[in-house]
Formats: C-alpha cells, sequence, structure tokens
C-alpha cells in the first residue's frame, strides 16, 4: 500500500454539470485545496466521450496543483436523470439522454399508468420513461446515470448506482428497492442498476487510473449523488432540521428529515441522504419579482433605509404572474403587489418581507407534512448576499440564517467522499 503522505489526505469531488466538469479537493477540515475544471460544449454533452474527457481533464488542472498521491476517496456527481445505455462491459451504446430531455409520449404514458401518483418517475422528461424508449437497442445490457457510469470509468464495479441519482428512475428510497410496478411498464428490471446508499464506499480506483493520475491504489471511490443534492451538502447542512433555502429568480427550499416526504400536489418528493430525508419544494415567487421594480445598484442603496427589525405594514405575495405550486398550490392564485407606497424603500421592505413569509409558510408545510421544524438555514443565491433580507429572514421564520460559506456541487461532493471514509 502507498502511505499517504504526511501532509494529511485529501477528499475529491467531481461534478459532472450542464456545461462542464468541475473537480475540487479538500482536506479534512473542508478547506479547499485545489481545483480543477473543463467545458463540454452544449453539442458534445450528450456524447460520453465528451464528458469522460471533460472528467480526465478536470482531474489533471487538478492533480497539477496536489500530491495525487494524497487523494483518499472520490465521489461524482451528476445531472439527476441524465441516463446512458450500456454493453455488459459498461461501455456505452449510444449517447447520453439529458435530465430535461422528453421521452416519447406512448413511454411516458406507460409509466404515468403504472406508476403511483407520488413517484418522481412520472413526468415528461421522465428518466425511466427514456429507458423504455431505448429498451430494444442492440447490445444494450443495462442502464446507467452519468455519475454511475463516470464512477465505473475510475474503477467502481459496473452496475452500480446510488439512491439519490436513481430516484427520479422509480428507486423507491423508503422501501431501498426497485418496487415491482417498473415490471408493469414493459422494461426489464435487469436493466436497471443495484442501488446503494450516497457516500457508501463502492471501491478502489482502477489500476489504469492509478497509474493515469497518480492516485495511491488504495484511493476509494464513493458512491455520489444528483447535482442538486451535492449542492445542499456543500452548504454544510448535515443534520435533521438543517434548511437550506435558495434565493434565486424563484424561491426553493430544502429540509434534511428523519422521515421521508411526499406531496405530488406541491411538488414535493424525498431523496435519500445521510441516513435522512431530504425533502424539498419551490415556490414560484423569488428575487425575480425584485428584478422587475429594481436593479442591483437600487436594491443595494435602497436595503441601506430598511430596519429588518421593524414591520413594512404591507401584505404582499410577490408572485411574478398567477399561480403558485409550493407551499401553496394554486395554479390561479394572483400576485398580491399592492398598495405601492411612494416611499421605494418601503415597497422592497414590503417585497422582502413577503418573500421572507413564503419562506416560512414553505418550511411549516413541510412540517405538517411529516419532517421537522426547521432548526437553522442556510442561505444560496443571490439574495444570500443581502445582509438585511438575512435578518429580515431570521426574524420572521425565527431560526438562525446564514449565508452559506460554499455552495458548489463539486464541493459537497467532496463532502460526500469525505462521509464515505469516515472513521
Amino acid at each position: 500500500m502507498d502511505e499517504v503522505p504526511d501532509a494529511g489526505r485529501l477528499l475529491v469531488g467531481v461534478d459532472l454539470g450542464t456545461s462542464g466538469v468541475r473537480a475540487i479537493a479538500i482536506d479534512d477540515s473542508g478547506t479547499i485545496v485545489a481545483e480543477g475544471r473543463a467545458a463540454i460544449s452544449a453539442t458534445r454533452r450528450r456524447d460520453p466521450a465528451s464528458i469522460w474527457s471533460a472528467v480526465t481533464s478536470a482531474l489533471d488542472m487538478l492533480c497539477a496543483a496536489l500530491d495525487p498521491r494524497r487523494i483518499a476517496a472520490i465521489a461524482v456527481d451528476g445531472t439527476s436523470g441524465t441516463i446512458i445505455p450500456t454493453d455488459m462491459s459498461g461501455a456505452p451504446i449510444g449517447l447520453a439522454t439529458l435530465y430535461n430531455d422528453k421521452a416519447e409520449a406512448a413511454s411516458v404514458a406507460r409509466v404515468s399508468a403504472a406508476a403511483p401518483e407520488d413517484s418522481p418517475a412520472r413526468g415528461q422528461s421522465s428518466p425511466l420513461a427514456r429507458m423504455l424508449d431505448r429498451a430494444s437497442l442492440p447490445g444494450l445490457a443495462g442502464f446507467l446515470h452519468e455519475a454511475d457510469w463516470i464512477a465505473h470509468r475510475l474503477g467502481a464495479p459496473h452496475g452500480v448506482s446510488d439512491a439519490n441519482n436513481a430516484l427520479k428512475s422509480g428507486y423507491d428510497p423508503r422501501a431501498g428497492r426497485w418496487p415491482g410496478w417498473i415490471a408493469a411498464t414493459g422494461l426489464d428490471l435487469a436493466l436497471l442498476p443495484s442501488v446503494v446508499e450516497p457516500g457508501t464506499p463502492v471501491g478502489h480506483v482502477g489500476a489504469d487510473i492509478a497509474t493515469r493520475f497518480g492516485f495511491s491504489p488504495e484511493a476509494r471511490l464513493v458512491a455520489g449523488t444528483t447535482d442538486g443534492c451535492a449542492s445542499f451538502l456543500a452548504t454544510g447542512a448535515d443534520t435533521a432540521g438543517d434548511g437550506v433555502s435558495a434565493l434565486g429568480s424563484t424561491l426553493t427550499v430544502k429540509l434534511l428529515s428523519e422521515r421521508p416526504v411526499s406531496a405530488p400536489a406541491f411538488g414535493v418528493y424525498s431523496h435519500r441522504l445521510l441516513g435522512c430525508f431530504l425533502p424539498g419544494g419551490a415556490s414560484n415567487a423569488g428575487a425575480a419579482v425584485l428584478a422587475r421594480f429594481f436593479t442591483s445598484d437600487q436594491l443595494a442603496a435602497l436595503s441601506t433605509r430598511i430596519d429588518p427589525a421593524r414591520d413594512s405594514g404591507l401584505d404582499y405575495y410577490p408572485l411574478p404572474s398567477p399561480g403558485e405550486r409550493f407551499p401553496v398550490s394554486d395554479p390561479a392564485l394572483p400576485p398580491r403587489l399592492e398598495p405601492r407606497p411612494d416611499d421605494d424603500a418601503r415597497f422592497l421592505h414590503g417585497l422582502l418581507e413577503g418573500l421572507a413569509r413564503i419562506e416560512a409558510e414553505a418550511y411549516r408545510r413541510l412540517a405538517e407534512l411529516g419532517a421537522p421544524p426547521v432548526r437553522r438555514i442556510f442561505s444560496v443565491g443571490g439574495g444570500a448576499a443581502n445582509p438585511v433580507w438575512t435578518a429580515l429572514r431570521a426574524r420572521i421564520i425565527g431560526v438562525e440564517v446564514t449565508a452559506a460559506t460554499h455552495t458548489e456541487a463539486a464541493y459537497g461532493a467532496a463532502r460526500l467522499a469525505r462521509h464515505g471514509v469516515a472513521t
């Protein structure tokens, strides 16, 4: 066995993003030691060879900045629902279909007829339906999610996936198995990978990979996750009751829970993560409404005139257009943006309060559905940088709210790699 140099071990996360690959190495304290990245053009994103080429380029850049013998474990995250058809050896026999590619209507209908109403496998972009589309490919032996396939190329056993990537393909994380209803769609269950928990050690890097990059042959491969779950882990959230709010053009919340939560009417389903479950939901409200009225400079200037400890006296529901999905499900819910005061600072105050109340109600809704009360919130997205909004949210929600130091999916995958080799 190659000994890890005295400088200590490193953990690596590889993120397969929509436009490229990013790799991050961290030490046991969570400090980033090195990074590597490589772009993939949109025209090549479905080509497995191009994905692998970008991974090797990102790892080459990473390894040039550190001693690769220090790398103790690697985990890979990928876009949720991107799948690759393979032969018996794990070699691709066609292009990947992406997470947002639409399946044939007949395949979507077969999944809809067989799947429970609360299954994330339903929908036009269903990975399971896209598998049905390609089930008759010559030489087909199975389907892998892109993170599974990259892990296999690095040395993991062929035909192993994780419970997060498998969720939208129909895997049941509560029962810990592929459910029997999948057979009713006409898909042979033998085409599906075996599934383990994210963070489970699944093997060591291959001998060729160790030689290629200079890794120790004892470097472990750890079952990965989706890019969304990896971004959640990147924040530092790791305990039931930890929430992550994404303050982008729309508002998305996720909450680590001891119990699974499923509510199709609200678009809520649960990933399995760190021995818990990760339910979440997305509102149509968000910072897009703020951008309609104010520029970034105006938002910054007006925020300095707001006292987050006081109420504005306004009662807004800042939707960009009629219709809401979470924390209430009402396709006709109208925006509430009146009356508008003459003072722009007070108007912004009211908008920020309205968004904070929606966020508070979102976490309450998850608790009503079976999740724990939120205990602390990590903020990500553009809105996380506004300290007045942060203080206002903390007052209205009633818990600690902080901007996450790290939000990169590759960083979250590196944390998962560390979890996989924790002693």
